[in-house]
Formats: C-alpha cells, structure tokens, sequence
C-alpha cells in the first residue's frame, strides 16, 4: 500500500476504515428477551407499533413519534404525544446495538425501552391493563402463538396501573397480586414483540462508506465520490475537532453518556440527565435483572456493573448516532440547536455548563471549516434498511 492515498496516512486509513458500517459486528444478544429473533414476534411488533388504540386518546402510537418517513423521529424539539414531553424522540434505528436506551440511559434492553412511553402521561398516557385488553380484543391468537395463553381479563376492571392517577392506582392495588402479575407478563411481552421489531431497522450505506471502502481497498474510481470540502470536513472530524472521541465506530456514537454543556430549555431547572437515571433503570421493574426478564441475573453485566451517580453524570446526555443526522433537525436532547451550524459553533465554542462540568475545551475552526464540517456530516446520510423476517406462526414460540 502506498504511504498516502488521496491525501490520507495509513493511521488516518485505520481511523477512517473504523467508520466503516461494514465494520459494525452483529448486535449482542439480549438474552432478557428470548424472542427477540422470532419473526412472528417481529411481525406482531411492527402491527401493533402502528396501533393508535395503544394510547388513552386512541390518536398516538410508536409511530406517531417514530415516523419511518423521518427517520424514525418526528423532527420536533420534543416529543409530541398526547401531550408535549421534555426531550427529544430518539429514533430507534439500531438502537439494538445499544446496552442502555433514552437520552438518559434510564431503560437498559430495547424491550424495556418499548413500555415507558406507553405509561407516560405525555406520550400515549395508557396504561397496562387497557393496553391488555386492546392484546387480547385484537391480536389474541397472534399473542398466544408466540407468548402462550393470555390472562382472563374478564373479572378485572377496565382501567388499572401501578404508576397511574390515583383512580388506576387503587384499581391496581386492589387485584390480586396475581393478577396483576399476568397483566404485567402481557405487558412486558408487548415490549418483547415491539423489540423484535425494531431490531429489523438498521441503516444502509451512505457515500461515507463508499469512500471509506475505496480508499483502504487503493480504488481510485471512488476517490471522488466525496468532495475537496466534505474530505476536508472528515479531516477536521478525526483530527483538530475531536469529534471522534465521543461519535466513533460505525454508528459514530460511543454509547456512553457526556456533559458538553447544551443549554438547558429551563435554566431554573436543569435536566440533570444520567445522574437521575442510574436509579431508575436499577429500580426498574422491567429490567434485565426484574421478574419479566429471560435472562439469568449473571448475563445481566452491563447492570452489574453500571457505573454509580456522581459529578461527571451530572447533566450528562447520550452521544446520538451520527448517521443520518443532516435529515434528523433539531438536534440535542431537548431539541436545543435547530441546525448543524449551531451545533459544529457550539463544540468549538465549548460553553460552561448550567448544570455539572462540560468535557468540551474550545477549539478554533474558521467559518470555512465550520462548513466543511457540515458538508461532510452530510456524506453520512443513507437508507434506513427493515430487514425482512420470513413469517412463522405458531411454531416459532422457543422453549422456556
């Protein structure tokens, strides 16, 4: 191999090579979700993602929020369900290469990510004994061909949650314990079939890759796939930006939670971030280690070994995934920076934090490279690709 090819040393080709989406390895398996692979289940959990009668008003699903047509987000600065939330939706694209979920890392499978917006009063506002009921009335014999026999919901009233106003609280409190454990199995095979499903959503190559791949393969046809201003952009992005640090790999995200300083939308009251959620997920009844898991509590590492709250959690967010960002404004948790210029000056410009310590240090891009920058975060756009299962009905439920 030559010392330089377009311009690039054979360390900056490494470099450039581990953005490759070729690179990116298979998820891990989840082992809390045993039917995480089940095309049936995967099938039942595209249905009912599209399902508005999955929310108190009957007008909000998944969907709603998570628009295939826009990335799998909805392209506002917060999320709009049956009432307005406090940060940003997420798309869910390969979000099963993720160990924790959320902005603040407060779900740790996709599965259990899936149900908080379902009991949220200002996303679908629902709650799990109606949404039982919507299973059972709708998809009954889909539900039992994957999940086995569902509950009598018969005796039971019409409306019961555990985290509900009041009146659903005591309806809640007073079912049997037993009951209340079946309808919470029916709602944690919900989430089951909802993860199922957006683990066929990945994304597809972008021209980013198609250069990548040229350059370490010495295929010069392909050196002009990117342009003297979005190479120049890449350039700046692994080296004198630091963006790497934090957006690398594949997907261009570390996974991992970082305070940079984004104001806040209520500087009174700051978002604290993953300070406030470590407990949460640890107490989170859906999680890896909880009874609806199908995991044994020693493949649960990642919330054995979660990482206690202190300072440098403190109004830290999750590094989001780079790819596809150009069509994905606005940007950050809560919608904050309405373009990718505002954000490439707030890195450069590296503010203090209202809350917590930021880790950016300011760094000093021209106007020219500022838009460089932009030109090459642009190069990362590509398909979102749903990866088709064969369907298999009743003999695709596994052994338990």
């Amino acid at each position: 191999m030559p010392d330089r090819i377009d311009g690039w040393t054979r360390d900056e080709i490494s470099v450039l090579s581990s953005l490759s989406l070729k690179q990116l390895p298979p998820a891990r398996k989840d082992s809390s979700n045993a039917y995480e692979n089940l095309p049936a289940a995967a099938h039942l959990g595209q249905r009912i993602f599209s399902d508005r009668r999955f929310s108190s008003n009957g007008a909000v699903s998944c969907a709603s929020c998570h628009q295939p047509a826009k990335q799998f987000q909805d392209g506002e600065p917060l999320g709009l369900g049956v009432g307005t939330g406090s940060r940003r939706t997420m798309p869910v694209v390969a979000a099963d290469h993720s160990p924790f979920l959320f902005w603040n890392g407060r779900k740790d499978s996709l599965w259990s990510q899936a149900l908080g917006p379902l009991e949220d009063p200002a996303e679908h506002g629902g709650n799990r004994l109606a949404y039982a009921r919507v299973m059972q009335a709708h998809y009954r014999k889909d539900y039992e061909a994957i999940f086995g026999a569902m509950p009598n919901l018969g005796h039971l009233p019409k409306d019961a949650s555990p985290i509900g106003p009041p009146l659903q609280k005591s309806a809640w409190n007073a079912m049997p314990e037993s009951a209340r454990h079946d309808i919470s199995r029916v709602f944690a095979n919900m989430g089951k079939a909802f993860a199922a499903y957006q683990k066929t959503l990945q994304y597809g190559e972008s021209r980013l890759d198609r250069y990548v791949e040229g350059v370490a393969g010495g295929d010069k046809s392909s050196l002009q796939i990117l342009s003297p201003q979005e190479k120049n952009g890449l350039r700046i992005f692994i080296g004198k930006g630091s963006c790497i640090t934090c957006h690398n790999g594949p997907l261009l995200t570390d996974q991992h939670f970082h305070n940079t300083g984004i104001p806040p939308r209520r500087i009174t009251t700051p978002d604290l971030g993953r300070f406030a959620a470590i407990e949460k997920v640890l107490k989170d009844e859906f999680n890896c280690l909880g009874r609806y898991s199908d995991a044994r509590p020693e493949l649960c590492e990642e919330l054995n070994f979660i990482a206690a709250a202190d300072h440098t959690t403190q109004a830290a967010f999750k590094t989001p995934g780079l790819r596809n960002v150009a069509l994905r404004p606005p940007y950050m948790h809560a919608g904050q920076l309405a373009s990718l210029e505002e954000v490439v000056r707030h890195y450069a410009h590296a503010p203090e934090a209202a809350a917590g310590h930021s880790e950016l240090k300011p760094i000093k891009l021209s106007v020219q490279e500022v838009q460089d920058v932009i030109a090459f975060l642009g190069t990362l756009s590509g398909p979102v690709v749903h990866r088709q299962m064969p369907y298999v009905a009743a003999q695709s439920r596994p052994d338990k």
